[in-house]
């Protein structure tokens, strides 16, 4: 029985077919979505979701953050954003980072809101430039 996958991002609907197995980027981990698993609502951290077909990776894309929502039949992904592996460049993700780092340097010690919000795209950020610097053909 294959799994239905969706990933939307506020932008488009990047992909939606069946797949064997979605490995996921949650806050606690990775977690797989495969068919016949019990229903579950995950909040995502910025990672690669790695879409499988006969064990094999046969896509990969990279968000921001987001959230899953898994099924016996389906797994849909909310991410904040969305894009193919392919897409990224380590160029790009280097000059936010930079920017990020920037900005956090900038923030009040008591401005605690964006404190989080720096932190977690941080977090996305980093992820996003080991995700490029590793990739490896899907």
């Amino acid at each position: 029985m294959p799994l239905r996958i969706e990933i939307v991002s506020p932008e488009k609907r990047l992909v939606e077919r069946d797949v064997d197995m979605a490995v996921v980027p949650g806050m606690e981990g990775d977690i797989a979505a495969m068919p016949d698993r019990a229903p579950l609502m995950l909040q995502l951290r910025g990672g690669v979701v790695a879409l499988y077909q006969s064990d094999k990776i046969v896509d990969r894309y990279f968000v921001t953050g987001g959230f899953a929502d898994m099924g016996a039949d389906h797994c849909t992904i909310l991410a904040d954003s969305a894009q193919l592996m392919s897409e990224l460049s380590v160029d790009e993700a280097k000059a936010r980072l930079r920017d990020l780092e920037s900005r956090w340097a900038e923030i009040g010690p008591n401005d605690v809101d964006m404190h989080d919000q720096i932190s977690r795209e941080l977090q996305s950020v980093r992820a996003e430039l080991e995700a490029v610097q590793d990739r490896s053909p899907a």
